[in-house]
């Protein structure tokens, strides 16, 4: 369901609105997770909270992609996957605390608890971000029209192209463009090979078992971690738009979760292995960089940065399915698992080297003339004067002064 959200949600004017309202159903999907009595419930559950669930993550890259520039927008993006990655830390901390002390109260297992308090919770926030959430450059409550005319100006001048599609444009247009771009395919590939590698993260509390520790304590040591991830993937993004590199700052965070993944394999030494799972969890800061690439390597139009965020992310979900049987492999502390996900790392990097090679050759074509950079919308200089303090200029002009090329 990515797909056809995130090319709902670039052609609606109030994404804050379909956002919250996918986020209040699918708290109440979770919710009634706890009131399940069978398998065949679970399944139904599980596949419609999916199902709603989906919309989330690619539309919240996209509305980001929207107000923020290449150059920032990997920062934004930490900040968001750090909601994600504290989750991990805190859902052991509640899971901990909910499991240890509510089993039996009103008559509810332990485990329904957890559904009913996370749920709840997912909901309140939902409601709120009706009222806090921004819609687009164009049409956000709470900005000024100078604000807003600032907004929309710093991305035309981010690429050289106003961040809008065209009035001709159709509703399957960006998803055909998508469809006729390689590249997409090539970060498909390489991205579902990093979700492979980073599936340890459903299984942590259980990697975290191998200590050889009651539940609870295993719980409580699985938050740190994630702690440890939330902090270099912060600084880690930081540095990238700081320097305007990617390649490095997605392979430099795998190669600190490869060296987990060897620690881990080649000894069963407590404080060794727990300090692996540091490495592995710190990898995840790669994880975010790469998605400001998708980003900045599909910048216009936004109907097709819409649909190749959406296929690159969804796909990339196959990682998931196959890491649900790479660690099933329960000998020897996972070693074979271990394996797996290393060679899946190796994989990634490989598919990360290609991808900077083919940006670097397109940029050099773009530097000898040999393909037209993006063009400089008529209108760029009529914005300008609207904004106080702005200075017009002319279009020949700042066309010289964009200079687009893509991030590698």
């Amino acid at each position: 369901m990515q797909v056809p959200s995130n090319m709902f949600i670039n052609r609606i004017p109030r994404p804050s609105l379909y956002i919250s309202a996918v986020m209040l159903i699918w708290g109440l999907i979770s919710t009634l997770t706890g009131l399940v009595k069978g398998f065949g419930g679970m399944v139904a559950i599980r596949f419609l909270l999916g199902f709603v669930e989906a919309a989330f993550l690619p539309g919240a890259l996209l509305i980001l992609s929207k107000w923020y520039t290449r150059r920032e927008l990997t920062k934004r993006n930490a900040i968001l996957f750090c909601g994600n990655l504290i989750s991990n830390a805190f859902s052991s901390l509640v899971g901990a605390g909910v499991l240890s002390n509510m089993d039996g109260v009103l008559g509810h297992a332990a485990w329904r608890w957890l559904f009913y308090i996370e749920g709840a919770a997912t909901m309140f926030i939902a409601v709120c971000a009706c009222f806090i959430l921004p819609d687009l450059p164009t049409n956000s409550r709470g900005f000024t029209e100078e604000e807003l005319l600032v907004a929309q100006l710093r991305m035309t001048e981010d690429v050289g192209e106003a961040d809008s599609d065209s009035a001709d444009q159709g509703i399957f247009d960006g998803l055909i463009m998508v469809v006729k771009d390689w590249k997409v395919y090539l970060m498909m590939l390489t991205f579902t090979a990093y979700t492979t590698g980073l599936s340890f993260n459903a299984f942590f509390p259980t990697l975290t078992g191998t200590l050889g520790l009651k539940y609870v304590p295993t719980l409580l040591l699985s938050a740190p971690p994630w702690v440890f991830a939330c902090l270099i993937s912060l600084v880690n993004a930081w540095h990238s738009d700081r320097k305007q590199e990617k390649f490095g700052h997605i392979v430099g965070p795998i190669c600190m979760g490869l060296v987990g993944f060897v620690i881990s394999m080649a000894t069963l030494n407590k404080a060794a292995r727990y300090v692996a799972l540091f490495l592995q969890a710190g990898s995840y800061a790669g994880f975010i960089v790469f998605y400001s690439w998708i980003s900045s390597s599909f910048p216009r139009p936004p109907a097709k940065r819409a649909v190749a965020l959406a296929m690159i992310n969804a796909f990339s979900q196959l990682g998931n399915v196959a890491g649900s049987y790479v660690w099933d492999l329960k000998e020897n502390g996972y070693r074979k698992s271990y394996g797996i996900v290393t060679a899946m790392f190796g994989i990634t990097i490989v598919g990360c080297w290609i991808i900077r090679m083919v940006l670097v050759n397109q940029n050099k074509k773009l530097a000898l003339g040999e393909e037209s950079a993006w063009e400089v919308h008529d209108d760029v200089a009529n914005q300008t004067a609207k904004v106080e303090g702005l200075k017009s200029e002319g279009v020949d002009e700042k066309r010289q002064q964009i200079g687009f090329r893509y991030l590698v």
